[in-house]
């Protein structure tokens, strides 16, 4: 029977101003190897799209985009539209959505650094298939292997994270996985800017490279310890105090133990937290796992990142300069995210998502009105308006950097109670995903029929989620992970949904 019975929530009582402890190099030194997990999904994302604008990678697996590459010229849009080189690049993320509700239980029941180690073989595994692709079958195959270790990354490593973390600084600490993700992009970026002349199996290199963040996730996770929470949720309590203890730098963390005590107890009781988490108890949560992740894809970020090179060679750009330009972009997604992890813990999530709504929504109206006057069919931007869209891309992708970007993953993890927390961040990563595979599936499709209309159509999405963010989200600032139950029923809207509490 599952544990719907109960109306109480995770914690008896809030005991946040009694938490005890200081900031140890040992937990910022274990979120950091941690956190390297948010590599295998950025440099996927930044391979992807210098890859499929590679002629040698084209000739091979996909002649018939080649050739349209080379001989479209009536729609400068439409040039790069095919479905099966758009299947290339989603076909990972359909796999990392079911991986990811596959990882749950496994995170649950074994831990979160079980699902670090599985996630990190599965991609080395993908990264080795894709390196030596022969034909169309294997690079797909490959590409589901790496599918499944960004799903079990992603499950797991912001959950680690998030329970690693001292309340305090729990958001800059947890967005080390999105530093890591654009760290990753930016690398791969680089990677491809130095592989495309690498005649004729640079494109070889750029995919095969993508071992060197799985072993490093593979490697981190045997050398970590698990959290605390999941130790307690596995009954290994005495465990969990002396790594409590070691992770804070005191022995007074008697406060913050009897939470994670608390939590685990009713945990226990729930047998089908998937069956749960649809309970109006929960539906705060719910809401927050559904929405944040698919309004985070669809602010655009990711068709601009995966597609970055091709985009750029759509508006006139040469291979080189295209594929230099992704590179500038993914250097200021990398760096942007700093200014998040400076700021998080003191200005709050909710001002840092709303502010950076409003930049992301004026540069795609300043992009569409760019190409809509300025660029067509058999017409190429002047090197003056291509300067100022990269400018302006840049300046998007800066603001998605300190806003979305990392809170996107970061307010998701450390909302759900102990009960549903592996359920809620399976939901979490599967929506993420399933949006990802959407956009990327349908984006050079949409560029095509939508033309400079597709920012305008993300930049109405944008509007709807930052409206969604000022009236919906309540600031999460401070609040013990285990005591999140207790900001909900404070929320003006959320208190009149919840059940009264036993």
């Amino acid at each position: 029977m599952a544990g719907g019975s109960f109306a109480t929530d995770s914690v008896a009582k809030e005991r946040a101003q009694q938490y005890k402890g200081r900031v140890t190099l040992y937990v910022i030194i274990t979120c950091i190897v941690a956190a390297t997990g948010g590599s295998l999904f950025g440099y996927d994302i930044g391979i992807s799209g210098g890859v499929t604008s590679m002629d040698d990678f084209l000739q091979k697996f996909f002649p018939d985009v080649y050739k349209q590459k080379m001989h479209a010229h009536e729609n400068n849009y439409c040039k790069f539209n095919s479905q099966a080189l758009a299947a290339f690049t989603s076909s990972l993320y359909i796999a990392g959505l079911v991986a990811s509700l596959i990882a749950s239980p496994v995170t649950r029941k074994y831990g979160r650094r079980m699902s670090i180690i599985c996630g990190g073989m599965s991609f080395l595994v993908g990264s080795a298939l894709n390196a030596a692709a022969a034909n169309l079958v294997m690079l797909i195959i490959g590409r589901i292997m790496l599918g499944v270790g960004i799903g079990f990354g992603n499950q797991a490593v912001p959950l680690y994270l998030s329970e690693m973390a001292p309340t305090h600084l729990r958001g800059g600490l947890n967005m080390m996985f999105q530093v890591a993700t654009t760290f990753g992009i930016f690398t791969a970026n680089m990677v491809n800017y130095g592989t495309q002349n690498i005649k004729p199996w640079g494109w070889r290199l750029s995919l095969g490279l993508a071992a060197v963040p799985a072993i490093l996730m593979t490697g981190g996770g045997i050398c970590l310890p698990d959290t605390p929470n999941s130790l307690v949720n596995r009954g290994l309590t005495e465990k969990a105090r002396k790594l409590l203890e070691k992770i804070r730098g005191t022995d007074d963390v008697d406060a913050e133990f009897q939470d994670m005590v608390d939590a685990s107890e009713l945990a226990s009781s729930i047998k089908h937290p998937f069956r749960n988490i649809l309970e109006k108890r929960y539906r705060p949560e719910l809401v927050m796992a559904i929405f944040m992740p698919t309004f985070q894809i669809l602010t655009g970020i990711n068709s601009i990142l995966f597609y970055a090179p091709v985009l750029f060679q759509t508006m006139g750009f040469g291979r080189t300069a295209s594929l230099y330009s992704s590179a500038l972009t993914g250097g200021v997604l990398a760096s942007s995210t700093f200014i998040s992890i400076a700021t998080v813990d003191r200005l709050g999530r909710r001002p840092l998502l709303i502010s950076g709504g409003i930049q992301m929504i004026t540069c795609q109206v300043i992009v569409a009105i760019i190409l809509g006057v300025k660029f067509g069919d058999n017409r190429e931007l002047s090197k003056g308006f291509s300067i100022l869209v990269v400018v302006v891309i840049c300046l998007f992708v800066l603001a998605f950097g300190w806003s979305w970007g990392p809170l996107g993953w970061t307010v998701p993890s450390e909302i759900f109670p102990l009960e549903i927390r592996s359920a809620g961040q399976s939901i979490t990563v599967s929506v993420n995903l399933l949006f990802t595979f959407i956009i990327a599936q349908a984006f050079l499709s949409l560029l095509c029929s939508f033309k400079f209309g597709i920012f305008l159509f993300f930049a109405a999405w944008i509007t709807i989620m930052t409206l969604f963010v000022s009236v919906f989200l309540p600031e999460t600032k401070g609040i013990p992970i285990e005591e999140m139950t207790f900001m909900w029923r404070r929320h003006w809207f959320w208190k009149r949904v919840l059940p009264a509490a036993a």
